[in-house]
């Protein structure tokens, strides 16, 4: 087992009050009092955070764990940031029911670049030790042979994920199994203090520990973090399942996907995202409102705030199409409907006749009907075509 019970040395009361903040929104810090115990040593402390860049854009889940760092930066800790593009090459198995498909260096490198870009609009570059694993970890055969005799397979089994594949009779690789040694060795190259994490996290930074142990290390303590879930309110906020906010999407739309949050996880939100609570005495609505605009000036700046949310009462308050649609043009007359609404949004005819069926297409805000599905294409020229709530085209005759 890791070793999370190792005795601290008694802290002072400073120490320990500025533990307990900056574990305010942890789910778990180990060992308990470790932290306390290292913040009184009145040196700075490394905290480290390792990303595998296996997709370019990040969104405001991750953005929980950065919220994070930024504290520690601000009561003057030094944050190391590792570009995991030599672990990106195995795959983290955490949270996954199969093996991850590997990426070519060419994809992590430009996954890496982006990923820091948007990182840093949190995260001050000037406070931030960016380093790449592959630097300690592009080693020659008999150093990995060396670093994968200090583990034992039973321990590396311990974790949950693998425990369920095994279960399920689902297979393991052994570069999965490898994964959190190399990632635990990254705590040692760096001489990590404190190692933050999802608490989906939780087997690879206390393995972490046990390899800074098997080196003589000091032994970095270890914070996780809540998951925010996504604007379904149901799973993890991930891009693969399209309930997610990117730190990069425009505007109007990052004030729009604020508005979709279930009322349940307003509260979540605004703890995770901005470190405080909803408004006093403010409704649902009104909450979220508030919250898409701090993001939108978060991530956009102040003067994106009143267009974002215009945008939001054009669309879904008032009912009326953006002020500016994207033109679609046409040459058939007479233009069959459901070709029309495939062509315009790209989605197959027996969708867009779906659509069409329940009353999910409209023309200058007004529901057609499911026939007829022929119309003149004079009829149809210059007006604004919807499909279901967010999507339109200004319809052109280029006959």
């Amino acid at each position: 087992m890791s070793n999370v019970t190792e005795e601290p040395r008694e802290p002072g009361p400073e120490a320990v009050a500025r533990a307990a903040a900056l574990t305010k929104t942890a789910v778990e810090a180990l060992p308990a009092g470790r932290l306390a115990g290292q913040l009184d040593l009145g040196r700075p402390l490394r905290i480290k955070l390792g990303i595998d860049p296996t997709a370019p854009d990040i969104h405001l889940g991750h953005t929980v764990v950065l919220n994070k760092l930024r504290e520690f930066q601000e009561a003057g800790h030094q944050v190391v940031l590792i570009i995991g593009d030599y672990t990106a090459r195995v795959g983290d198995p955490s949270g996954r029911s199969d093996q991850r498909p590997m990426l070519d260096p060419e994809a992590i490198d430009a996954n890496a670049e982006t990923f820091m870009e948007q990182a840093f609009k949190i995260l001050d570059r000037e406070k931030t030790e960016v380093r790449y694993n592959s630097e300690w970890l592009k080693m020659e055969s008999d150093q990995l042979f060396s670093l994968m005799a200090r583990p034992t397979v039973a321990r590396l089994l311990e974790r949950d994920d693998f425990q369920k594949r095994m279960a399920a009779e689902e297979p393991i690789s052994l570069l999965e199994l490898v994964y959190p040694l190399l990632q635990g060795y990254d705590s040692v190259a760096i001489d990590a203090d404190v190692e933050i994490g999802g608490t989906d996290q939780k087997f690879n930074l206390l393995f972490g520990r046990d390899m800074q142990s098997s080196f003589g290390k000091e032994l970095q303590s270890v914070m996780t973090l809540p998951i925010l879930p996504g604007i379904d309110g149901v799973k993890k906020m991930s891009k693969s399942t399209g309930n997610y906010i990117g730190v990069t999407d425009p505007p109007e739309e990052m004030f729009g996907k604020v508005m979709r949050v279930p009322d349940a996880n307003l509260k979540e939100y605004w703890q995770l995202l901005l470190s405080t609570d909803p408004p006093a005495g403010a409704g649902p609505n009104e909450a979220k409102r508030e919250l898409g605009r701090k993001l939108v000036e978060r991530f956009h700046g102040a003067d994106a705030v009143p267009g974002a949310e215009e945008h939001f009462n054009r669309l879904f308050v008032r009912h009326e199409a953006p002020e500016d649609v994207e033109d679609f043009k046409f040459g058939e007359d007479p233009a069959h409907l459901p070709a029309l609404v495939a062509g315009a949004f790209g989605v197959s005819r027996s969708e867009a006749r779906r659509a069409i069926g329940q009353g999910g297409v409209k023309l200058d805000g007004k529901t057609l009907p499911a026939e007829p599905l022929d119309y003149p294409a004079g009829d149809l020229d210059g007006r604004v075509l919807q499909l279901g709530k967010r999507r339109f085209r200004r319809l052109v005759n280029g006959a």
